[in-house]
């Protein structure tokens, strides 16, 4: 197993993080949706939340059980893994949510080690909205065996990819994305928006934010999938593969898995032509 040994905190699993609230409204929805260049027309009137919204009431709370595990001083070697969301509900304006965090496990791996973290977003009342398990890798670091758990598998079957895809959708990177998506989803980080910041921690420059690219591949699922109704979407995840640049052309591919227990089950990639940038594409619609 490669990278240096770090040795990272067991005790921090499964310590939930404070509750962080959050209040849903139209024109923050509405924001969001047009910052991925979304076409449906209730998300961007801001009667629905696009579900990769989802994010957006958790942030706060998403990353502070990594701080309970994982040594500080490596906090900047670590990129965005996977994201995986189950759907109970739609999130509405209105919505009064509360979210919280824990770290349920990490492994070290051949080129880094993985954290993963649950989220739990639910309305005042306690029902339960949407779940998320975000993956977290840190490069070149070996945290050793597994401990604890990892987040459910959506491996995509490398057979499908030999069949051609039953839905195609494109999808365009402005050249202004990054500075829509960042007031949009509440994400601050520079290499998102500074191109000297981004040139300084050895990139050409500033990258699109990997769930900007995520929220695009979504609504590519639901225009093909599900008759442009996010109520039907159960679950939607994804592994983040390359960088993604302002001004990239970008295609999302849709092949049909099966169905079982009225619910038609999808596997995608989204990629740059042949070159992919988010795998393991796996959306679940209820049928």
């Amino acid at each position: 197993m490669g990278g240096s040994a770090v040795e990272f905190n067991a005790s921090g699993l499964n310590v939930w993080s404070d509750e962080e609230p959050f209040e849903v409204t139209g024109e923050r929805i509405a924001e969001y949706a047009a910052a991925t260049n979304d076409p449906i027309e209730a998300h961007l009137k801001g009667a629905v939340a696009p579900p990769i919204f989802g994010i957006v009431p958790v942030f706060e709370a998403m990353m502070m059980p990594v701080l309970e595990v994982v040594p500080m001083d490596i906090f900047g070697r670590v990129v965005h893994g996977e994201q995986d969301f189950h759907f109970h509900r739609p999130i509405r304006p209105g919505d009064q949510l509360v979210s919280r965090a824990k770290a349920i496990g990490y492994e070290g791996k051949d080129n880094g080690s993985t954290i993963t973290i649950l989220i739990e977003c639910r309305a005042q009342d306690g029902e339960l909205v949407n779940e998320q398990y975000l993956t977290a890798f840190f490069r070149n670091v070996n945290a050793g065996p597994k401990v604890g758990d990892g987040a459910p598998s959506h491996r995509f079957d490398a057979a499908l990819a030999e069949q051609p895809a039953l839905f195609t959708v494109p999808a365009h990177v402005d050249l202004d994305q990054t500075y829509r998506y960042s007031p949009a989803s509440g994400d601050p980080v520079p290499l998102h928006l500074d191109e000297q910041v981004a040139k300084d921690a050895g990139l050409p420059g500033i990258i699109a934010h990997g769930l900007c690219t995520m929220a695009m591949s979504s609504w590519a699922v639901l225009t093909e999938t599900a008759g442009f109704d996010v109520g039907r979407l159960r679950r939607f995840a994804v592994r983040f593969s390359k960088m993604v640049f302002p001004g990239d052309d970008l295609e999302t591919r849709i092949w049909r898995k099966g169905a079982e227990n009225g619910e038609t089950t999808y596997a995608f990639e989204t990629g740059r032509g042949a070159d992919l940038v988010l795998t393991d594409g796996l959306a679940v619609i209820a049928d």
